[in-house]
């Protein structure tokens, strides 16, 4: 399995290095880059825990690592009981490493925080489930119009969302599963805008 990583948006991956927290975490303009979150953790990360480079994802508040963890051995029916069986097996695997791993963890995310000032979350998959552990839920502001909450009551209605933060968040992924690829094109060609800006011409005041 090959490793990722979203670079976040605009501004996620500037600042000035330094700076303490604001009321609702790291300021924005004391974020370091984390580019190399990715190999950094490569590198940091005991090689038994996952069968391959672990997922990582970067956004202004949060690191969130993933790994695959080793196959079950032994076999399991393909009857109702022993998909239940494989069912309880996968959350039991991941149940012990999130156990016998969280010291370690702690530490590991204790530098990682250090370095690039960002909240650190983690999660397991194995054979097709995934599981995160106690990740950030960020508050995001937004002023929706009438048609705009007019589609979220519907989702709460409907029984799809608990409430309307719930159904905002839902219409999110929904959009992220569908328009991913569109979503990586971006994230792509707002990270060659960056680039540019840094390789921006020099001016006289800069020289001087």
């Amino acid at each position: 399995m090959t490793g990722r990583m979203h670079r976040g948006w605009p501004g996620a991956g500037r600042g000035h290095g330094g700076g303490g927290r604001g009321r609702g975490g790291w300021q924005q303009a004391d974020l370091p880059p984390a580019d190399d979150a990715q190999a950094w953790l490569r590198g940091r990360l005991p090689d038994e825990w996952f069968t391959g480079p672990a997922e990582v994802s970067v956004d202004r508040e949060e690191i969130l690592i993933v790994g695959e963890l080793p196959a079950l051995e032994g076999d399991f029916s393909d009857d109702d009981t022993g998909r239940a069986d494989r069912a309880a097996a996968v959350a039991g695997r991941i149940s012990r490493f999130r156990e016998s791993t969280r010291d370690e963890r702690i530490e590991i995310a204790r530098q990682a925080e250090h370095r690039y000032r960002r909240k650190v979350a983690w999660g397991a998959r194995l054979d097709g489930t995934e599981e995160l552990f106690t990740t950030l839920s960020a508050p995001v502001m937004t002023r929706l119009r009438q048609p705009e909450r007019i589609v979220l009551d519907t989702l709460v209605d409907a029984g799809v969302a608990r409430s309307r933060s719930d159904a905002l968040a839902w219409a999110v992924k929904l959009v992220g599963q569908h328009a991913e690829e569109w979503l990586g094109e971006l994230r792509e060609a707002m990270a060659k805008v960056d680039d540019l800006r840094t390789q921006g011409p020099v001016t006289d005041a800069d020289e001087a």
